[in-house]
């Protein structure tokens, strides 16, 4: 999926104005197409582009001046095809239709080839003729796409595993014309027929398994809204069902049960329960009313909403997802491009061999027979396919799950970083806890618990201060006071009449200095209260105090379990917090963190994670505010909860979509999952090289086992990066 429209600009700080293209590409077969276009796009002056051959796809900054049109020219003068990404057109789909026709009528010709060739009972007079006549149209027609992209390189002076294959089934198919007429059974009609058909089923079958590595993200993209509700008379309006690109910022539409949100917006009327799971990998719906921001695509289960648009077509969040995950695809890790290096030199290295293989059986008493069939089997078996496939195949893959998962991984550069971590650094407020006050207890005098609530909740119902907002919800299940004659009195507490009485809430100072002196059993209560990391606030009226209520910022849901999976991996774990020592050491010790680092000014965070840093130490930073975007942005690894704001979002190198600290560790687990799988495919990839090439030149692999082999290596290669869709 993508929302990046075709052409973006590219903020550059100085020099010509620079724009960003998505090409789509056709008629790449392996690592050393992509790193042809590459380099053939690099020529253009000021022109970078990353070719990712897995999604088919170059990401191109170029000079506004140089202009779409001159880059594809470059592509298409290269020998391949390419046209602006569009999200609504794509080939895939007739690709693999033209590869599977073709691999099915080169199956029916070639299994008798191979019969009438290996089965000597079959040798009747004449049978060499008739498997010239079956394979020709294999040959020729069958291997035509090998034939053409092997042309298209030789005319630009490039050489690609099409041309390693098309020379191999060629010369087969030459060998065995002149062998025809010579000596039949020295014909290899069915090499070259067998190879074809292995080779066309290995690319059907890797273009399908690369459709799938992509399947997460088409899922994504199907929860897009096609209609909506519209409301343009207002809430109690009529409805009309309009396209969804009709729906304009400001626009009020209405949300049924079992309907996903249309867009981005702010609940105007109704209550439901929203089930995002499908969007941030929550599985509890959430409830939400009016003023609730709820999310485009998610999904609504029960109630009738009216939402007003706060969000359309691109600025959405499920389209800032989806930007994300394809820029990372388009990325490519550090060690991609050594592999992509390699491909580079490999073709040419592999002809070379081929020909002093021929040349050293010949020297060494072999028959021309021997040596060309070892010399063939050079050709096909060494493929650099399942090199260039290893990292972007995984890397799609993985950041797909996560996006499934509500983990954004931005770049390959992630998951290097994520490998090596060995120390994390926790934020406390909305991070560690939930970043909001709630009312944890309440201690009476010689009034009712109930009455304290009500009567502080009347008083602190005037006040927008956190404080004021945990006692009000804390009292919700009570009939609620009349206020008059409220005022605050900044950073001390507010006073007013509750049901004509003169009240106060505040601190114990400034209820005293309202004439409501606190009993020392209250103030002990709140001194215990404050010394656990929470706030007390005293309520009085008629003369005295007659209660204390405890307000908190509550530990998040699974934080302990998310510090002790981070103990797990194997990593030290600090909290770094603005907050005072004793409040930091309470929660600390709540949820087994390891060491407090507190009363740190936002500077100072980034400062500690420089220091570690320069100790040789490994950082993850996360945390959700304006003051922790300075440290994500230092760490090696900065994790922003996507429930905090877009500055520490844009900071940070995966992003937390439901803001809970558990989704963090499956974001570093998953990234290192996927560069393990990374690794896996590369060991697989050169190792299978090393060890392949050497029995071709010794010839002991025939070219049909060498065809087969090299579309295996390509189809393992896809299979072990397919395995990050199981990822919980």
């Amino acid at each position: 999926m993508s929302t990046r429209s075709p052409v973006e600009a590219v903020d550059r700080s100085a020099g010509p104005a620079y724009e960003t293209v998505d090409l789509e590409l056709t008629g790449m077969t392996c690592a050393s197409c992509a790193n042809r276009i590459e380099r053939k796009l690099g020529k253009i002056d000021g022109v970078t582009a990353t070719v990712n051959y897995a999604t088919e796809r170059a990401r191109v900054d170029f000079p506004a001046e140089v202009g779409v049109d001159r880059l594809v020219a470059a592509v298409e003068a290269a020998g391949y095809s390419a046209r602006p990404h569009r999200p609504e057109q794509t080939a895939a789909g007739d690709e693999a239709g033209a590869l599977r026709r073709r691999m099915w009528v080169s199956l029916g010709l070639s299994v008798p080839v191979v019969a009438l060739s290996m089965v000597p009972a079959l040798h009747f007079a004449g049978w060499a003729w008739v498997a010239f006549v079956l394979a020709t149209p294999v040959a020729l027609w069958g291997a035509w796409p090998f034939h053409r992209a092997a042309w298209a390189n030789l005319r630009h002076g490039g050489a690609t595993m099409d041309t390693l294959v098309s020379t191999g089934v060629l010369a087969a198919y030459c060998w065995s014309l002149v062998a025809l007429v010579a000596d039949p059974a020295m014909t290899y009609f069915e090499t070259a027929a067998g190879v074809t058909t292995f080779l066309l089923a290995g690319r059907y079958a890797e273009k399908r398994a690369k459709r799938e590595a992509g399947a997460a993200m088409r899922a994504l993209a199907a929860l897009r809204a096609r209609e909506v509700a519209l409301l343009p008379d207002g809430p109690d309006g009529p409805e009309r069902r309009v396209p969804i690109e009709h729906l304009g910022v400001g626009d009020l539409f209405v949300v049924r049960p079992g309907e996903r949100v249309a867009t981005d917006g702010v609940v105007v009327a109704g209550e439901s329960a929203i089930d995002a799971a499908a969007f941030t990998g929550e599985s509890v719906p959430v409830e939400v009313g009016p003023d609730a921001t709820v999310i485009g695509a998610t999904l609504n289960t029960t109630g009738r909403l009216v939402v007003r648009a706060t969000g359309v077509g691109d600025d959405t969040r499920l389209s800032q997802v989806a930007r994300l995950v394809e820029d990372a695809q388009a990325g490519k890790a550090a060690v991609q491009r050594l592999a992509d290096r390699i491909s580079r030199y490999f073709v040419p290295a592999v002809i070379v061999l081929a020909v002093l293989t021929a040349v050293g059986w010949l020297l060494l008493g072999g028959s021309a027979s021997d040596a060309f069939r070892a010399a063939v089997s050079v050709l096909i078996i060494a493929c650099p396919c399942a090199l260039g496939l290893a990292t972007p195949t995984a890397l799609m893959v993985g950041t797909a799950r996560g996006a499934q998962l509500g983990i954004l991984i931005r770049g390959p550069e992630v998951l290097e970083a994520a490998r090596d971590l060995d120390v994390v650094a926790l934020d406390k407020t909305g991070t560690v806890t939930e970043g909001r006050m709630r009312l944890v207890s309440v201690v009476s005098g010689d009034a009712s618990e109930q009455e304290v609530r009500r009567v502080a909740a009347a008083l602190e119902s005037g006040s927008e201060h956190p404080i004021a907002r945990a006692v009000v919800e804390g009292a919700a299940d009570l009939a609620t006071a009349g206020l008059a004659g409220f005022r605050s009195h900044a950073g001390l507490g507010v006073t007013g009449l509750v049901d004509d009485r003169a009240a106060a809430v505040g601190r114990a100072s400034f209820l005293a200095e309202q004439g409501l002196p606190v009993p020392a059993a209250l103030v002990e209560a709140g001194e215990r209260a404050e010394h656990d990391g929470a706030t007390a606030v005293y309520v009085g009226w008629d003369g005295r105090a007659r209660g204390s209520l405890v307000v908190a910022d509550t530990i998040a849901a699974g934080a302990a379990d998310a510090v002790r999976s981070l103990h797990g991996l194997g990593l030290h774990v600090v909290l770094l917090t603005g907050d005072n020592e004793r409040a930091a050491a309470h929660v600390a010790g709540l949820v087994g963190i390891d060491e407090v680092v507190a009363g740190v000014l936002p500077e100072a965070k980034a400062e500690y994670v420089a220091g570690l840093q320069a100790q040789g130490r490994r950082v993850a930073m996360v945390g959700d505010g304006v003051n922790d975007a300075a440290a994500l942005a230092v760490a090696d690894l900065g994790i922003a909860m996507g429930t905090g704001t877009d500055v520490a979002q844009a900071a940070g190198d995966l992003t937390i979509l439901s803001g809970h600290l558990d989704s963090a560790v499956d974001g570093v687990r998953l990234s290192r999952r996927t560069f393990r799988i990374i690794r896996g495919n590369l060991a697989w990839a050169f190792g299978y090289n090393v060890a392949a090439l050497p029995l071709a030149v010794l010839g002991l692999a025939t070219p049909m086992l060498a065809g087969a082999a090299m579309a295996l290596s390509s189809l393992f290669v896809v299979g072990n990066s397919l395995r990050l869709r199981r990822f919980r």
